[in-house]
């Protein structure tokens, strides 16, 4: 991985949401800045909330990803939030699922340039069980600004490992999301949707994720989903 000027101020929370890998989020960070609206990936808007909106959002999924699991990305885009989480847990395998060419050929010059060697992009959609047959199931499937909750249970599930969830990266519109697509969520095989805050005392603005068990009840007691032991 060659080293780069980073146009954009590296933060010092950066180090505690990616530890040593903060060198490879900031090389991240400065491919989107230098070619990234070029490419279609990102809006200039983004630019200066890169980290806090974009990396830290996607990042602070971690707490809640088992140990060495598989995960799959939905609708990865510009690389979130699969990029920024395969760089804070280089021990997970992630698959980047994403359906555009253009992003397609995007997301593999960033593995490249990255090296993460733990990551596959994938063409194709959610819901087509030709691509099902292609990635296979996952302990995880992630999705961040992909489609409504109801509907995105109906496209991930099937992509995840019974007993496994669905972690839906949502705003303010998780509690109403939860209660108006109740039923959509059952009838895909989901259970137990419940919402939890990531990075919470870590980052400024937490995230707010959706988790949706398939194939068992989730344990109140013992909190929220498979979150890292220290």
């Amino acid at each position: 991985m060659s080293a780069v000027e980073h146009p954009v101020p590296t933060p010092d929370v950066a180090r505690q949401v990616f530890g040593d890998q903060v060198d490879r989020a900031a090389e991240f960070v400065s491919l989107l800045v230098e070619r990234g609206v070029a490419r279609g990936v990102i809006g200039p808007r983004e630019i200066d909330r890169l980290w806090d909106r974009h990396l830290f959002n996607s990042a602070v999924l971690s707490e809640l990803i088992p140990n060495g699991a598989r995960v799959i990305d939905v609708g990865s885009g510009g690389g979130f939030p699969g990029i920024p989480l395969a760089i804070a847990r280089p021990d997970v395998d992630v698959v980047l699922l994403e359906p555009m060419a253009r992003r397609i050929d995007w997301l593999h010059e960033v593995v490249d340039r990255l090296e993460l060697s733990k990551v596959t992009v994938v063409r194709g959609r959610a819901e087509e069980k030709a691509t099902r047959k292609e990635v296979g199931a996952a302990d995880v499937v992630t999705a961040r600004a992909v489609a409504p909750l109801g509907k995105l249970a109906r496209w991930c599930l099937p992509l995840v490992q019974p007993d496994g969830v669905l972690l839906a990266l949502k705003g303010d519109s998780a509690a109403e999301e939860i209660e108006r697509d109740a039923a959509l969520i059952r009838s895909a095989g989901g259970i137990d949707p419940a919402g939890v805050r990531c990075g919470e005392g870590v980052v400024e603005r937490p995230t707010t994720v959706v988790c949706v068990r398939k194939g068992a009840r989730v344990d109140r007691s013992q909190g929220q989903f498979g979150r890292r032991r220290p």
